[in-house]
């Protein structure tokens, strides 16, 4: 069995369920600014407008600035909310969804029982002021050498700009030790792809592989990762 020595995580959809932070970010941001409760049809609209300027964050068609007011800036005008100060509310919501996680598979035990056994990072596209929350709240920052989070990087996920950071930092300098474990397609598995680094794609249920890449590994729970790594610290 490959040993790897490093492994960098992705936070949302992988370690942390992002879907129910961002229903209750929306939630109470919705009660605070808008006097009523957010629709899921709102939320679900939301969702794939938000979906949607991450990936062209990704393929550098807008930039942070853009995308952080822009998501509710539409949804607003599809919904004819008016009135809403939108650099407010965007704000709050990013204090929101960093008070409000759920953990995945549980992904905190996990990464608690590999310290020692391997060095651990955060990959992360996001802004830093929920990200940094979050993780610690959770209790994963306390078990990550290092969060490597967009925001404070200057690029995102799969840029090549936030890869070279993050392999600069990292203290292990061979990539074939290295392991990327992640939901992202788009994101987490292109930039190991690209970067000659080993992926592990956790596919969430519901989804399939239409990309054209090829991830070195496919998991669908967290638990799985002992099998990668070659190491049981619960036996």
């Amino acid at each position: 069995m490959k040993q790897y020595t490093t492994i960098l995580w992705d936070v949302d959809g992988t370690l942390l369920d992002f879907h129910y932070s961002q229903r209750c970010a929306m939630e109470a941001c919705f009660q605070k600014y808008i006097g009523k409760k957010i629709t899921e049809e709102q939320l679900d609209r939301y969702s794939a407008i938000n979906d949607m300027f991450w990936k062209k964050l990704e393929l550098g068609e807008v930039t942070k600035e853009e995308l952080l007011p822009g998501r509710f800036i539409q949804l607003f005008e599809e919904y004819q909310i008016d009135g809403v100060d939108v650099d407010a509310f965007q704000k709050q919501y990013q204090k929101e969804l960093g008070l409000h996680f759920s953990v995945i598979d549980d992904a905190v035990t996990i990464c608690k029982s590999l310290q020692g056994i391997v060095k651990q990072y955060v990959i992360t596209n996001g802004v830093t002021i929920a990200q940094q929350t979050k993780l610690r709240l959770s209790g994963l920052a306390e078990v990550m050498e290092e969060l490597f989070i967009s925001e404070s990087v200057g690029a995102p996920k799969p840029h090549q700009a936030y890869f070279d950071y993050v392999l600069d930092r990292v203290s292990e300098k061979d990539k074939s030790k290295m392991l990327i474990v992640g939901d992202s397609l788009s994101s987490d598995i292109k930039g190991g792809v690209l970067n000659h680094i080993p992926t592990c794609w956790y596919r969430q249920e519901g989804t399939c592989n239409t990309s054209g890449l090829i991830p070195d590994y496919e998991i669908s729970d967290l638990h799985e990762i002992y099998d990668i790594l070659g190491v049981f610290p619960n036996a």
